[in-house]
C-alpha cells in the first residue's frame, strides 16, 4: 500500500472517531494535524476582514463550519480546533473570544447565546499522571434550542444542555443540565425553574 493510500486510511479512520457522537480516547497525534491546519487558515482569513467583506466572511465560515446557517456568527477572537466538527441549526449569537475545542461533536440549538470568553471544551487528558501527556479524551457537547451561556462559563465534553436553560457567567459545567432551568457554580447546579415569572410585563 502506497504511503498516500495509508495517509487516506488514516485520516478517513481519525474523521470516523472524530465526528462520532460516541466518547474516545486515543494518542494526542492520532487527530491529523492537517485537519487543524485548514481551521487554523481559514480563521486567519477571518481575522483580516474588515465589515465591508461580509459575503466573504459568509464564504468562509460555510467552509469552516460542519454546519452553518447564515444567522450563526462568531464574534471576534473566535477560536476552534477543527470546525468541521461544529454544527449551527439556526440563530446563535456569538459574543468575543469564545474558543470551542471541537475534538467531537458540538451542535449548538437555534436561538443560542454564547457569552464572551465561553469555552466549549470536548477534549482532555487522562487522569492518572502516567498517560496525561499520552492520551487525548474526548466527548460531544450539546446546547440544546435557546441555551444561554453567560460570560466565561466552561462546557466539558459529554454535556448536554437543556432547552431554554440559562446558565450564570463563570460557571464550569460538568454534568448534564436539563431544559428550562436557570444553573450555576463550580461545578454547575440548577438553581431553579425558569417560569412566567421571569416574563417582562412591559415588554409586551
Amino acid at each position: 500500500m502506497s504511503k498516500i493510500n495509508m495517509e487516506a486510511q488514516s485520516i478517513d479512520k481519525a474523521l470516523e472517531r472524530m465526528t462520532s457522537m460516541e466518547p474516545y480516547h486515543c494518542s494526542p497525534f492520532d487527530n491529523p494535524p492537517q485537519l487543524k491546519k485548514k481551521a487554523g487558515d481559514l480563521q486567519k482569513q477571518l481575522s483580516t476582514l474588515t465589515e465591508v467583506d461580509g459575503d466573504r466572511r459568509v464564504e468562509i465560515l460555510k467552509e469552516l463550519f460542519g454546519t452553518y446557517h447564515h444567522l450563526a456568527f462568531p464574534g471576534d477572537g473566535f477560536h476552534c480546533d477543527y470546525g468541521f466538527n461544529i454544527h449551527f441549526h439556526g440563530l446563535a449569537v456569538i459574543n468575543y473570544n469564545v474558543i470551542m475545542l471541537d475534538t467531537s461533536p458540538i451542535n449548538i440549538g437555534a436561538g443560542a447565546f454564547i457569552g464572551p470568553g465561553v469555552c466549549l471544551a470536548c477534549s482532555g487528558h487522562a487522569i492518572h499522571p502516567s498517560q496525561r501527556s499520552r492520551v487525548l479524551t474526548s466527548a460531544p457537547i450539546t446546547l440544546e434550542e435557546n441555551v444561554w451561556l453567560g460570560a466565561n462559563v466552561t462546557v466539558v465534553g459529554g454535556v448536554t444542555i437543556g432547552a431554554g436553560s440559562v446558565i450564570g457567567a463563570g460557571s464550569v459545567v460538568t454534568k448534564d443540565i436539563p431544559a428550562g432551568v436557570t444553573a450555576a457554580g463550580v461545578p454547575c447546579k440548577v438553581i431553579r425553574e425558569i417560569t412566567d415569572d421571569d416574563i417582562f410585563e412591559d415588554m409586551n
